[in-house]
């Protein structure tokens, strides 16, 4: 054994993470602009905010389940705060002004909704939502709903990641000024 063998190294410092649920139509378009945002470490998406257990993908459709296709983001919030998110990110990769409509999507799985998961995060996404309806930047009012936390069911694997398993596929979500 060499002195350098011997010599205790630091253990590297542990990433603080905090985790978000957003709903914004269509969760592929969502996690596909989301995922490249610096801070951004993990993106899973899946279905929020209903009442049926254990939903599927034809499950979530036509208000069978209550449920809305999400994306829960886990971000370094050293990186990329939950305001920056919401403000820079969130609001302007859909039109949050549709009421439960992105693009050629209807139906209230494709509504624009908040899933806070801590106080916090609740009260931020409030300030968040009424600064953006204050801005004037859309000419309609904000319809994003700040809803409870409720169970997460991730999608089935085929949605994962289903931009980059079929480039140039369908989606109505691109960034806005």
């Amino acid at each position: 054994m060499n002195e350098q063998d011997s010599v205790t190294r630091p253990a590297a410092t542990a990433v603080q993470t905090e985790v978000a649920v957003l709903a914004g139509g269509c969760f592929w378009g969502v996690e596909e602009i989301l995922r490249s945002v610096p801070g951004v470490l993990e993106t899973d998406v899946g279905y929020t905010g209903g009442w049926l257990e254990n939903p599927t993908y034809d499950d979530t459709h036509d208000s069978k389940s209550g449920h809305a296709e999400a994306i829960r983001v886990t971000f370094d919030p050293s990186v990329l705060s939950y305001e920056e998110l919401l403000e820079k990110w969130f609001f302007k990769l859909h039109d949050p002004t549709t009421l439960n409509r992105q693009g050629n999507d209807v139906g209230t799985q494709y509504r624009s909704a908040i899933f806070p998961q801590t106080a916090e995060q609740k009260a931020t996404a409030e300030r968040v939502k009424a600064r953006v309806d204050a801005s004037g930047k859309w000419r309609r009012p904000i319809t994003t709903t700040v809803e409870p936390t409720s169970t997460w069911y991730s999608a089935e694997g085929y949605h994962q990641d289903y931009l980059r398993k079929h480039p140039g596929g369908y989606t109505c979500h691109f960034m806005r000024d």
